[in-house]
């Protein structure tokens, strides 16, 4: 039951990493993911914009969520600062065109991605929004 200096609505764990279970449930959606935008024709603009292979970033992304949801910074120890949109640009190093089927397809996926691996309910409505406007800012394109 929540008291004064608990809101009713606030998380159950003190981070979204302890919430989703740790390293290991977040190594299970980064690979379901990739998975599924390997297998689903639904995603294939999104498969397109990642090259001929997902390993390079199927670990990055793993490292980096484990940082975003509030667990060890792998990423930043290993690269610095994340400077998402900077290294999503065409110019960069796997970088690619991020438009809005793209920003949509990846959303969706990693939606798909939570519900398979059995994220909780409301962690997945708080980590949605969150994607969200994480993907729309990534877009280099207009369209």
């Amino acid at each position: 039951m929540p008291t004064e200096e608990t809101p009713a609505d606030a998380p159950p764990f003190e981070t979204p990493f302890a919430w989703i279970g740790g390293e290991e449930r977040v190594k299970a959606l980064v690979e379901r993911f990739y998975d599924l935008m390997d297998l689903e024709p639904a995603y294939t603009a999104l498969r397109a914009a990642h090259g001929s292979t997902l390993d390079n970033a199927r670990e990055r992304l793993f490292w980096f969520l484990c940082g975003w949801l509030g667990g060890p910074q792998h990423y930043t120890e290993r690269f610095g600062h994340p400077r998402l949109r900077q290294r999503h640009m065409p110019q960069h190093t796997g970088g690619g065109s991020i438009g809005i089927k793209e920003r949509d397809q990846w959303l969706a996926c990693m939606d798909q991605a939570m519900v398979e691996t059995g994220v909780d309910e409301a962690l997945r409505a708080r980590l949605n929004a969150s994607f969200f406007q994480t993907a729309d800012w990534m877009r280099n394109r207009g369209e």
